[in-house]
């Protein structure tokens, strides 16, 4: 955990934005695997880590704003628990230890519910994201589950986003803490992917390098010869030369902060002239919005700049054709590129996005679009000093994609759609960095992992 003093400012501040009534925040409970006492790695709830810090199971936080006091409600261990358990300490003691100074039963949470109901106050609550906690919030608020809407705050939400965009030095230290351990994971993909291996023996093994320093992977591996499947989770093909290895992973530190980087390589070691042009031009990409990336720019600005990249690089190759500019602003390559530029990251790894995608990465000012691929933008926003997040460009040759946008005409004074049907066998590349912003630049948080050419080739001789 931080200092107490660190949670109990955050708290200060959600209350001071809120100003009114009372704010309930959830932790998770264990979630069961395939049968009850057999349960996945437990994961406690972001936004309770980042208000209380507590990493332990089925507590309960709530925040008074008219009389400023803060709570932990939770049930002290049994003798059952601890014997298998071991020692854990009192609710009182984990309250404590984050500067709340009371804490109570869960009896105690549902009388401080009835009572603000009976009084008329306001009660906010978060968007529920698991079937147990929204059972657990519609018992205690004496509603059906379908009701749990009509008390979603989003005041609350807002006031969270606020917070928990701009990341603290102590914060940006524990991403960098993430960031060493996907450094080892990359490079060790890297040096693995050799001719008749299987993606499943690099999987574990990266896997195993998360939980070996301390943490979980940050999401399920994504590492596949089928790159143009963007989430391919699939990891039992066997490693050919002539294919690229696409390599989506990161990991949590013990305090659950986040890395999320990608690369692709050529299995074997050695990119043939086919993948390095089109290597070459996703590279252009992200180093090109690694440089535009500042605080007061929109990252769809950022987005487009990138795309642009993407468009003349294929253009160039005989892929696209036509205007860059109105082709990008038709969406043209999408066909290539149709998914976002990035996202935020934290404690999540798409941070807070379990308040709503729209709430974290829109605003007032800058509204998301309807258009295919660029709908598809998670940040769009304009950025600030001190927000975190990913630059992931890619290009993807997606057969059945190519098929439909053929069949249908899309694009079709953009796309050279002869020359494209060899490349059906391609695959697809993405190279993605985590990135800190800054008043007038940007600073690629981490080691830095090989993602040039020569690195890469180098790095797997």
């Amino acid at each position: 955990m931080f200092s107490k003093e660190i949670y109990i400012k955050r708290r200060e501040q959600l209350r001071k934005d809120i100003k009114t009534g009372l704010i309930l925040i959830q932790g998770n409970t264990e979630a069961s695997f395939n049968y009850p006492s057999n349960t996945y790695s437990f994961r406690q709830d972001s936004t309770f880590l980042y208000f209380f810090g507590l990493k332990q199971p089925d507590l309960f936080g709530a925040l008074d704003c008219e009389s400023g006091d803060d709570w932990i409600f939770g049930e002290d261990a049994s003798m059952d628990d601890i014997i298998w358990m071991g020692d854990l300490p009192k609710i009182k003691q984990l309250a404590a230890s984050v500067g709340v100074k009371k804490s109570d039963g869960f009896s105690k949470l549902q009388s401080m519910i009835n009572d603000a109901i009976a009084k008329g106050r306001r009660i906010h609550i978060l968007p529920p994201y698991r079937a147990e906690n929204q059972m657990q919030l519609a018992k205690l608020l004496g509603i059906k589950n379908s009701g749990l809407k009509n008390y979603v705050s989003i005041d609350l939400i807002k006031a969270c986003v606020k917070q928990r965009s701009i990341k603290s030095g102590e914060e940006i230290a524990e991403i960098e803490k993430a960031m060493e351990t996907a450094y080892l994971m990359h490079t060790t993909a890297m040096k693995m992917s050799k001719q008749g291996v299987f993606e499943y023996e690099i999987a574990g093994k990266i896997e195993g390098i998360a939980l070996e320093h301390g943490g979980p992977v940050s999401f399920p591996v994504i590492l596949t010869i089928n790159g143009q499947t963007l989430h391919n989770h699939y990891h039992g093909n066997k490693l050919k030369k002539g294919r690229l290895m696409l390599t989506d992973a990161g990991c949590e530190t013990d305090m659950h902060y986040c890395s999320d980087i990608t690369r692709t390589v050529p299995v074997g070691g050695k990119f043939d002239n086919r993948q390095k042009d089109i290597y070459e031009i996703v590279l252009d990409a992200n180093l090109t919005a690694t440089k535009n990336i500042k605080a007061g720019i929109t990252y769809k600005e950022v987005h487009l700049k990138s795309c642009k990249v993407i468009a003349s690089g294929l253009k160039d190759l005989g892929l696209m054709r036509g205007d860059i500019d109105e082709a990008v602003a038709a969406g043209a390559h999408a066909l290539f590129m149709p998914h976002g530029l990035g996202h935020m990251m934290g404690l999540d790894v798409h941070d807070m996005e379990n308040y709503g995608e729209n709430y974290v990465g829109y605003d007032n000012e800058v509204q998301r679009s309807t258009q295919f691929g660029l709908a598809s933008l998670r940040l769009g926003r304009k950025l600030q000093t001190g927000f975190v997040l990913t630059n992931e460009p890619g290009i993807y040759f997606i057969p059945a994609l190519i098929d439909k946008w053929r069949e249908e005409k899309t694009a079709k004074n953009y796309i050279n759609f002869e020359k494209l049907e060899s490349y059906k066998d391609f695959g697809g590349i993405r190279i993605e960095d985590d990135i800190l912003v800054e008043k007038t630049g940007a600073r690629v948080l981490g080691k830095p992992i090989p993602k040039t050419v020569a690195e890469l080739e180098e790095i797997m001789s």
